[in-house]
This record gives structure tokens, C-alpha cells and sequence, in this order.
């Protein structure tokens, strides 16, 4: 588990405050885990989930109060990346801005490398 500062891994000011909105309906304890599947449209996929329990190779980036949880498969393909909270004319969403990314799909969900 790193607890760092400057992880590899960040989440901004928005998405945190989305993050404690979205919790404060969960189990106490619960934090948010952003891991990477094969899959979706583009070869890659984001998935997100509520979780009470970090593994030891987790990565946790605390900011404002939550945590976002990055296990030790994932980390590689999100080096870099930012988790950020959007509300735009398409809607409300958690996007990942991804610097390996080297296309996306329409709905930002999924990608490759």
C-alpha cells in the first residue's frame, strides 16, 4: 500500500468531492477502486466499484477525505493518469484522463494502448 503525495496515480478536486457524495450513501469505511479490465470497445475498460478493504499492493490516493483505491495490475496502464468529475452537455461523469491511452472510445470508458 503507498500513501504518497505525488503517486502515480491522481484524482483532482472535483472528482474527490463527487467521491464523498457518491460514499456518503455506502458502508462507512467504503472507498473507491478504479481498476483496468480487458474489454469494451476499444481493448481496455474502466471499471469502478465501492470496496471496505484495501489489498496489500494497493495503491491509495487520499485527497479531501476519500480514498480512491488502484490495484498493483492496473497501475501500470494509469500511470500518470487523473481521475477528474465532469458536467458538461453530455452529463455527469468520472473521466480518467490518461496520457497512455492512445485512443478512446466515445463514452470514455474504455481504450488502448
Amino acid at each position: 500500500m503507498v500513501d504518497a503525495p505525488t503517486a502515480p496515480f491522481a484524482v483532482t478536486e472535483r472528482a474527490a468531492r463527487r467521491i464523498g457524495k457518491v460514499l456518503a450513501g455506502e458502508p462507512q469505511g467504503a472507498m473507491l477502486r478504479l481498476a483496468v479490465n480487458g474489454g469494451g470497445c476499444s481493448g481496455f475498460q474502466y471499471d469502478f466499484s465501492f470496496d471496505t478493504a484495501r489489498a496489500p499492493d494497493d495503491l491509495a490516493i487520499e485527497r479531501d477525505g476519500v480514498t480512491v483505491l488502484v490495484d498493483s495490475v492496473s497501475l501500470p496502464f494509469l500511470e500518470g493518469a487523473t481521475l477528474d468529475f465532469v458536467d458538461d452537455l453530455m452529463g455527469q461523469s468520472f473521466r480518467v484522463e490518461n496520457p497512455n491511452a492512445t485512443a478512446a472510445c466515445g463514452c470514455g470508458t474504455s481504450f488502448s494502448i
